[in-house]
């Protein structure tokens, strides 16, 4: 065999196993190549280390046959270069009895084993087999440690063992073209989950559409789904696509597809089973092809069962079920995503906030965010927007059992400070003027109940600065404690 470049015997194969061997003696490299024909193993065979080294760079062997003696370099300098460059890769080294010394030496530099020539088929092989097992272990090992290590995920904070079950669950399905079903607590970050799935799938080029179904009047969501043409309906001036065709290659996703009327259901359900839409006043068919995920905060199969959800629907839908932990179950993620939060607010706000106390991480831990990672969110907004200093203390935490202007009212939104049932706004009355200040709390509080207790957003709404509407909360709480404790007293 010519030693003037590498040459694999036999031919590549995909199944096969990599193995450099580096040996200058070309009569014995023909030997072990036979040895090593039986488990039909690719071999590249080099004669010299600088050669082994370039081939080793160009393609990445499985495992290394390494005689220490060579030509041009040291054979443990030959090793140290390998395992600089792969640190997982298995080398066997053969040496002749004269050279036990040396050989135990590369393995305290990191060789897997040693053989004493002379060595039969049997003896070569099995080393191999156990030096090629400990490279899959040792590659499997890694990849857990690095699963265990990933605290960030396409939008997603967290390191703990329920988030990466997530991040895995993600990465099984984002290539395929099943659709997925999503569910969890409010706050859990679904959208993030549904735009995590897009953006790890061969359609993260084209649109992802999001589409709150719960957000919409039950009249407009036909035409928000599938578009019209002009005159459909009253006040439809001109055609317009709905998100069908907008996510046309990419990814629609659905969130509370739970609250979609029922006759508008099965209208949906034609929609997934053909891939063609109909805008509303049309007669005309157009074919669309999309990846639908959907997502829930409710049980789907119990609203199935309630007859509020169409079965055949469900089961288009839920093929591959994703189910978000709530932030009380993730253990130090909330320290985790506190800790983003406050970087990220703080340098928004210009404030020199940088870290919490032990205490107030104690205090963050123990509770029991019932309004998860967006609850969270909005009290470290809280924090940085009416406070400032080197860390975060107690004192500037809010109230987190629920300060007095949240109510108990059946069906209210969680308050943005604390996450329990906020107050709604009483029924207008025309005869009646009320005052300033209490027509203001009102508005505020709609804007939040409307917008999900999303600060920013309620904020746009009523076109004033966020800080506004925390000030407010902040001042509403402090007058109710003061109310409590006269009252008390």
């Amino acid at each position: 065999m010519s030693s003037s470049s590498p040459s694999p015997v036999p031919a590549p194969s995909s199944k096969k196993r990599r193995i450099l061997l580096i040996e200058d003696t070309v009569p014995l490299a023909k030997l072990y190549i036979e040895f090593l024909r039986a488990e039909s193993h690719e071999v590249v065979h080099c004669t010299r280390g600088s050669e082994a080294l370039d081939a080793a760079a160009a393609a990445a062997p499985d495992a290394v046959i390494l005689d220490l003696k060579l030509p041009d370099m040291d054979g443990l300098e030959v090793l140290r270069a390998l395992q600089a460059r792969d640190s997982s890769v298995s080398v066997v080294i053969i040496t002749a009895h004269g050279s036990i010394d040396l050989a135990v030496e590369a393995m305290k530099l990191g060789a897997f084993d040693f053989i004493v020539k002379p060595f039969n088929a049997d003896r070569l092989n099995l080393t191999l087999r156990n030096a090629l097992e400990r490279r899959a272990l040792a590659r499997m090992v890694e990849g857990y440690r690095k699963d265990l290590d990933r605290g960030r995920f396409h939008g997603f904070i967290g390191s703990s063992p329920e988030m990466q079950a997530v991040y895995r669950t993600i990465e099984s399905v984002a290539a395929s073209r099943a659709n997925v079903f999503i569910t969890g607590e409010s706050g859990t970050g679904k959208e993030v989950a549904a735009q995590a799935i897009h953006r790890a799938s061969p359609r993260r080029d084209a649109a992802f559409v999001a589409l709150n179904c719960a957000a919409i009047p039950k009249d407009l969501l036909e035409s928000e789904i599938f578009g019209h043409v002009k005159g459909a309906f009253t006040g439809a001036a001109g055609d317009r696509p709905g998100a069908a065709l907008l996510a046309d290659g990419g990814t629609l996703f659905l969130d509370e597809i739970c609250e979609m009327p029922i006759d508008l259901q099965s209208k949906l359900l034609r929609f997934v089973q053909t891939g063609t839409v109909s805008p509303v006043g049309s007669g005309r068919e157009e074919r669309v092809d999309v990846r639908f995920v959907a997502a829930t905060n409710r049980d789907p199969l119990a609203e199935v069962q309630a007859g509020r959800f169409r079965e055949d629907l469900y089961y288009r839908l839920h093929v591959i079920p994703l189910a978000l932990p709530p932030l009380r179950d993730r253990g130090d993620d909330v320290i985790e995503i506190a800790r983003c939060f406050l970087i990220d607010y703080a340098r928004e706000e210009g404030k020199a906030l940088s870290a919490f106390a032990p205490e107030v991480e104690a205090r963050l831990r123990a509770h029991d965010w019932p309004g998860n990672v967006r609850q969270l969110q909005n009290v470290v907004r809280n924090v940085v927007v009416l406070n400032d200093g080197p860390q975060v203390t107690l004192d500037m935490l809010p109230p987190m059992g629920g300060p007095a202007l949240c109510g108990p009212e059946a069906g209210a939104v969680p308050c943005a400070a604390c996450g329990a049932p906020m107050a709604g706004t009483p029924e207008e009355d025309d005869d009646a003027v009320r005052p300033l200040w209490q027509v203001e709390k009102e508005v505020i509080l709609k804007a939040l109940r409307l917008t999900g207790d999303d600060v920013p957003r309620a904020a746009l709404m009523l076109e004033i600065s966020p800080s506004t509407i925390y000030r407010k909360l902040q001042q509403w709480r402090s007058a109710e404690s003061r109310s409590a404790g006269e009252t008390a007293a």
